[in-house]
């Protein structure tokens, strides 16, 4: 009887357990916020777009330039819940491709995904990285490949760099593709201090793949010359290193990029505002920075705009406190907004993150 009882008790105590741990459950809040970062894992030069209803992030994978062969990409309802797509794209799929693939840029048209990715940290021709027997430090640039869904899987859609070449001194890196809304291509991109936007010679209607097929580095196939009869026109602001974007609201054209040493916590975001795509762009003040009480190293960034919104987010990395490895960089994202004049406030970055806003 006394086994017996304890058997009851026993069973008794561990009933009001689990209830206590259900109703501990259902009173839980649903997360609040994003949380920054947004998702685990050393992540860097995040490039954030709205495709197919969902919002979506394609980031560096921060690690040794030979470890960086993937992409990985997330996808989230509402900008608070995140799903990993992993090997977006893969070396493999890319032929002239081994390694150092770098901040992506991701572009819908016609029902096709397009990612626009540097690859293999292309050198200088006799520059001091230069090695004429060892094909990664003089093959390499900006390339493109095409997938069928947001999350890949990505394929090589040209079998070469679509820019394979320094132009202007810009070491081809870190591209950006901005649709304007008439529907014009632009394609930004540059490191080393220096920054080229060409136009891409592709109407709304026109397969992008086709047409970027034709694209000969330098050449006029692939690109629309400017008036003057170049290719690549240089918009070098001050103080730029690397990480061109763009974006437009109301009549204003906004670029942003990474200024700093991208290395250590002096880089920091600045921004200049046009009249036009191709500028010109004079540098109107530094938006985002480190903050010793947060984060360090706050760069390479992106803006999501939730159409139907003035809502404006900066999806950016940053290095967390303390950091303990030049690849320690995490994904994250904050509110951006503008005063009475349109121009950008300086961004406070933040733990928390931002609230859920489910696009419409």
């Amino acid at each position: 009887m006394r086994i017996a009882s304890i058997d009851r008790a026993l069973g008794l105590a561990a009933a009001v357990l689990l209830t206590l741990a259900s109703c501990a459950t259902e009173r839980s809040p649903a997360r609040a916020t994003s949380g920054n970062p947004v998702f685990d894992g050393w992540y860097a030069d995040p490039e954030a777009a709205i495709l197919d209803g969902r919002y979506w992030i394609f980031p560096t994978t921060s690690a040794p330039y030979d470890e960086q062969r993937s992409f990985d990409a997330f996808s989230s309802p509402d900008l608070v819940h995140w799903t990993k797509h992993e090997r977006a794209l893969d070396v493999s799929s890319v032929s002239w491709a081994t390694r150092a693939l770098w901040a992506p840029s991701v572009l819908e048209h016609r029902g096709r995904y397009y990612l626009f990715f540097a690859a293999n940290d292309l050198q200088r021709p006799g520059g001091p990285l230069w090695d004429p027997k060892d094909e990664r430090s003089h093959t390499g640039g900006i390339g493109v490949a095409v997938a069928e869904r947001p999350e890949g899987p990505y394929r090589d859609a040209l079998g070469k760099p679509l820019v394979g070449a320094f132009h202007n001194d810009a070491q081809p890196i870190d591209p950006f593709v901005f649709r304007d809304d008439d529907g014009a291509l632009y394609l930004f991109y540059g490191g080393w201090g220096r920054c080229n936007v060409a136009r891409l010679d592709v109407e709304p209607g026109d397969d992008l793949g086709g047409e970027l097929a034709r694209a000969r580095d330098g050449e006029l196939g692939g690109f629309r010359a400017w008036p003057d009869g170049s290719i690549f026109r240089d918009i070098t602001p001050a103080g730029y290193v690397e990480g061109p974007v763009l974006f437009r609201r109301g009549e204003h054209y906004y670029f942003l990029w990474s200024e700093g040493g991208w290395g250590d916590g002096s880089y920091r975001v600045a921004y200049a505002i046009a009249r036009s795509p191709a500028g010109p762009f004079e540098r109107a003040g530094t938006i985002l920075e480190k903050d010793d009480a947060i984060a360090t190293g706050a760069g390479h960034n992106s803006v999501l705009h939730p159409p139907g919104t003035d809502d404006w987010y900066i999806v950016y990395h940053r290095r967390p406190i303390p950091n303990l490895g030049r690849d320690h960089r995490v994904t994250c994202i904050d509110r951006m907004e503008f005063d009475s004049d349109g121009k950008i406030l300086p961004v406070r970055m933040t733990f928390e993150g931002v609230a859920a806003e489910p696009l419409r």
